[in-house]
């Protein structure tokens, strides 16, 4: 991963799971880079999803582009696995009718393998996750 914002899958991260899924709006979508490509919640919250690295990087910056979205946690782990996650900020995100939310998380850098994004709620029943961006660099192995 370079410090250059670049789609998380072309940097090796993937996504790894996520809560709900539909087939015209895959969970996929959140790390192709695009905003015109989504991922749509199915109604319910908590929601969440987990993108994994392929190794320890540093990260020095996470945005997200989404839709609807009220409050939102996003969580590390350092582990192997997508296991022990830490909370790194709970942020409620202003609402901007008819417009897509662009919030960027004023973070220290980190370290991590995994990130974990939970929507605890929503300004309306369903929501969308357009890309989420996260730069910073690979830890030396």
């Amino acid at each position: 991963m370079r410090s250059a914002e670049r789609r998380l899958s072309a940097a090796g991260a993937a996504l790894l799971v996520a809560t709900s899924s539909d087939p015209e709006h895959p969970a996929g979508n959140v790390a192709d880079g695009r905003s015109d490509t989504f991922w749509t919640t199915t109604g319910m919250f908590p929601q969440e999803f987990i993108i994994g690295f392929p190794e320890r990087v540093t990260i020095s910056r996470v945005a997200i582009q989404c839709y609807l979205v009220r409050t939102l946690r996003i969580e590390r782990s350092v582990s192997k696995d997508p296991v022990d996650f830490e909370e790194c900020i709970e942020k409620d995100l202003q609402h901007t009718e008819g417009q897509l939310q662009m919030e960027e998380f004023p973070l220290p850098a980190f370290q991590a393998t995994h990130l974990r994004f939970i929507i605890k709620s929503a300004f309306d029943h369903f929501v969308s996750v357009h890309r989420v961006i996260a730069e910073g660099t690979a830890e030396d192995t």
